[in-house]
Formats: structure tokens, sequence, C-alpha cells
């Protein structure tokens, strides 16, 4: 009995940047023309599909079964990523075919991991970024007033006592209320994405994440309901694994250990491999759902030997996004083909290719995929789903920092809350970088000049006192601060006498009588 596996293209090791690499580096391009005008340095798609054909179908890492219609699908992508662009200019969408029209390389053409869709179109109201109260779980500190040409902004805690009272809002120190369920996921949801972003390394996350999608109920239930192995436990039942399911799935992760009730005949594992594969691809959409298919396809950036451990932070952070089911199917699943592809007892599952590469091309478009697929989906789930299993112990546990940050949080923000003028009563809670006032441009540089000069002259202090130099190296080092520092050496040395000073308590030392050890004259018969 032979399994059906799900077709895809040979060279699932190379990435997208390779591809574009490689087609950079040997597309032909000479001058045409066209429409009465000549162009330098362009193609024509019927010549970049003829000679990236041929590049992918001779070249080791591809194969022969790549076709015609897969390479303009490829360029497809080029064009809609800014890889190219036709001789005006234009790029971003998919119109190109395979007919004599003229391309050129971007000018500046970003090597990217993965192509990336349209942004999501909605009302004015749907599309803005996060509101105010999503943005308040960053942390993020706001003055009053907008810096404008005179003034400076600058962020410091100050003692609300000493400010001005008559250009300085009255801030209002009440007794802490307690926290509502809502407040908590805003803060669980603050967090994280803030863990997020910094991991990425992106300055916003609405470029890869639609915030409608963010649900703060699935970040705290993946967080909390979890049993002793770190797998998600559901509440309602509906959505979960059906019990047949289950009960193929542990078979094939404990085989041959399995339940000895259950038959066996020559090809029983690949008929239960069947039933659970069959199953994963009736799922209405991939484990790691549509909409965050942007984001995840991202992190393929990230998927290299010196950026493992910011990939596995990152994966273990986007998977706490996932509706509880999808999460925990996703957490069943690696652990079963984790464990197939490890054993050696498990029969062969398929006649030509193993174990391990029969799990990758099985599942890669069960837990990865967009709604609009193209090609590539099956080179960028491949990479997935391999990473996923060489990592799902890690990425797919309760990450406890996040837990300390969530917690510590909460405690502080039932200690202390304040009332803003003209919130109308309203309670909000404390930032955590409070009293936040704007200082003019002439008091920034006089703070900006105090501060440093004052943090050059405890230098120059730690190097008068320090007791374990020589005195020929102090000297030399106080020689040379005096030529950078001549100010500030000055105020602490004001006179040549304060400085010899310095050196004149240190005992001085004699150095010892050299006794003379001249050999004697040797007497000889001539002498």
């Amino acid at each position: 009995m032979k399994i059906e596996v799900v077709p895809t293209w040979p060279y699932l090791n190379v990435t997208w940047n390779e591809v574009t690499k490689l087609f950079k580096a040997g597309m032909p391009l000479r001058k045409h023309r066209q429409h009465f005008r000549v162009y330098g340095n362009c193609f024509t798609a019927i010549a970049a599909v003829d000679w990236l054909h041929e590049l992918l179908r001779y070249n080791s890492n591809f194969g022969p079964d790549v076709t015609r219609q897969q390479t303009i699908q490829l360029l497809k992508k080029f064009l809609k990523n800014h890889v190219i662009e036709d001789v005006k200019g234009r790029w971003g969408s998919e119109d190109l075919e395979d007919n004599s029209h003229l391309y050129r390389f971007a000018s500046t053409s970003p090597l990217k991991p993965i192509p990336h869709r349209p942004p999501v179109s909605g009302p004015a109201s749907v599309k803005k970024s996060f509101s105010m109260k999503e943005k308040e779980g960053f942390f993020k500190c706001r003055t009053s007033k907008k810096p404008g040409k005179e003034t400076t902004v600058s962020i410091e805690n100050v003692d609300p006592s000493k400010q001005d009272m008559e250009t300085e809002p009255v801030i209002e120190v009440v007794q802490a209320r307690a926290l509502t369920e809502e407040d908590i996921q805003d803060v669980w949801r603050g967090i994280t994405l803030t863990h997020l972003q910094k991991t990425l390394g992106l300055t916003a996350l609405e470029d890869v994440l639609d915030p409608r999608h963010i649900n703060s109920q699935n970040i705290v239930y993946n967080m909390t309901n979890v049993n002793k192995h770190g797998v998600v436990t559901l509440e309602d039942k509906t959505d979960d694994l059906p019990h047949w399911v289950l009960s193929a799935m542990k078979c094939l992760a404990n085989w041959p250990k399995y339940d000895s009730n259950q038959p066996s005949y020559p090809g029983f594992e690949r008929d239960v491999f069947k039933t659970v594969s069959d199953y994963f691809y009736s799922l209405p959409q991939p484990l790691l759902t549509f909409e965050y298919y942007e984001l995840f396809v991202n992190i393929l950036g990230l998927l290299q030997p010196q950026l493992e451990r910011v990939a596995i932070e990152a994966l273990q952070l986007c998977t706490l996004l996932l509706p509880p089911a999808s999460r925990r199917k996703l957490q069943l699943l690696m652990r079963m083909i984790s464990r197939m592809s490890q054993n050696v007892d498990m029969p062969r599952l398929h006649d030509a290719i193993g174990t391990r590469t029969l799990m990758v091309h099985t599942f890669s478009r069960c837990v990865l995929g967009c709604e609009e697929e193209v090609d590539l989906d099956e080179l960028l789930a491949t990479r997935l789903v391999s990473f996923l299993m060489d990592h799902h112990q890690e990425i797919l546990q309760v990450p406890v920092y996040l837990q300390n940050a969530v917690r510590d949080h909460l405690v502080y923000l039932r200690k202390v809350q304040i009332t803003y003028p003209g919130s109308g009563g309203v309670e909000a809670p404390m930032p955590i970088y409070s009293f936040c006032r704007q200082i003019s441009t002439e008091e920034f540089e006089e703070q900006k000049l105090s501060v440093s000069q004052a943090a050059i002259a405890d230098l120059l202090e730690s190097l008068v006192k320090d007791k374990n130099m020589s005195v020929k190296d102090k000297k030399k080092k106080l020689k040379q601060f005096q030529r950078q520092y001549t100010d500030i050496y000055a105020r602490r040395f004001p006179t040549t006498a304060s400085e010899a000073q310095l050196f004149e308590d240190k005992p001085k030392i004699k150095p010892p009588m050299l006794i003379s050890m001249k050999k004697p004259k040797a007497f000889g018969i001539r002498n």
C-alpha cells in the first residue's frame, strides 16, 4: 500500500534569497528597442523565463521536474516584490506574462525571504493602527505637548513637588482599584507584542500583523491552561482532536509500543498514518491560520544557524497568538512527527523517501498556507515545519520570562494608580516612566554639559584615588587627562602645589646599596 504524497518542488532547501541571487548574477542583459526607444541593461520576459527555467532544471539543487509555468510564477513573485521592474519602473503586481515585454533589475532590489501580500483593505476606522488603549500596553511615555522648534523633549524622573505648578498639571495619586479581566488581558497583550516587536527588530508590527486579528484571550488561555507536559488543555472539547485521531497519533508516536487491542497486520502503520494525514488535510485552514501567514513567513528570514535562538523566541511568541485549539493540535502533531522521524523501529512508510522527508512533505501545507496559494508556499512551509520538528519542545512551551514580566507588572499596577486632569475622574494605571516633563533647548543643553562634565570629573577622581596604579603610570595618565580636559583638570588641581601634594605622601624608598662583586684579578706567571 502506497501513501500519496503532496507534490512539491524538489529544491526544498533553497531559500528565496538564494534564488534571487542566482537570477541576478547570471541573467544576460542587453539593449532592446521598443516603441521607437532604446532601453539598456534589460531583458524580455520570454528570455527571462527561458534562462531561469534552464537554470532550475539543470541545477543540482533543483532538478528537471521544474515546469515552465512554475518558473513564470516565480518571476511574477520577483516583480511583485521589486526584485525586477518593467523598463518604466512599474512593479508591485503579478501581471508578468511569457511575452516580449521588457524588464530590468530594480535599482534597490530587496532580498526578502518571502513574497508579501498586499495590505488588507477596509474602512478607515478599521485600517487604523493600534488604539490608544492598546498602545498603553507598549509602555511608551508621551508628553502632553508636541516638541516645537524651540523645545526639546527630555524623559527624566522629576519630583512632582519641584515642578512648575503654573505650567505643569497636577497629578493626583489615588487608592488603587481592583483590576478587571479586560485590564489583565491588555497587559498580556501589550507585553507579548512588545517582546515580539523587539525580537523581530521591527519599528512597528502593523506591517506583518493586523491588529484586528490579535485576541488577548488567546494569549492568556495559551499561557495559563496547560497540562504538566506544556500542552494546551481545552475546556470546550468540540474543537479538540477526535478520539480516534488521538488514538491513531499515540499509536504512531509510541510505535511499536501501542495498544495491543488494536488490530495488527502488514501495512497497518501505513493505514494509521493515512488516517491521521487525511484528518489534518480536512481542516478548514492550516494550524497557523491564514490571518498569521504574513507574520510566520517573515520569521523565515531568521531560520539561520547564527540566528537560531532569535527564531525560537520569535516563534514561541507568535504561536501564543493562535487559537487554543490550533495551538494544541500543532503541539500534538509536532510531537508525533518528531518521534516518528527519530524512531529507528518505525517501518518505512514510503518506498521512495525517508520518514523525516515524508513527514515534512505531508504536513507542511497542514501547518502553514496562504489563502492565495503560490508555488513558493510549499518551500516556505517545508522550511518552517522542518525547523519546528527540531525545536518544537522549546517553541511550544510556555515562556517563563513572559509570565514573570506580566506578573511583575500586574503587581505594580495593583499598588499605585493616578488620576490625570481632564479625565473626568477616570483612574488610569501609572506608566513605568512617570513625571515626564518638557524642557527648553537651553535647559537641555545645560543638563547635557553638566552631566557629561560631572562624569568626567568622577573619572579623574577615580584615577587619583587608584592605589593599585604605579606612580609612573598615574603621572602619565594625569598628563594625558590634562591635555584633553584642561578645564576640569584645573578645577581639581588649581595650583602646581596641589598637584605635587598628590605624590608627596608617598614614602620615598631609597634603593639598596649595591655591593661591588667585582672579580679579583687573577695572578699568573707573567704578572
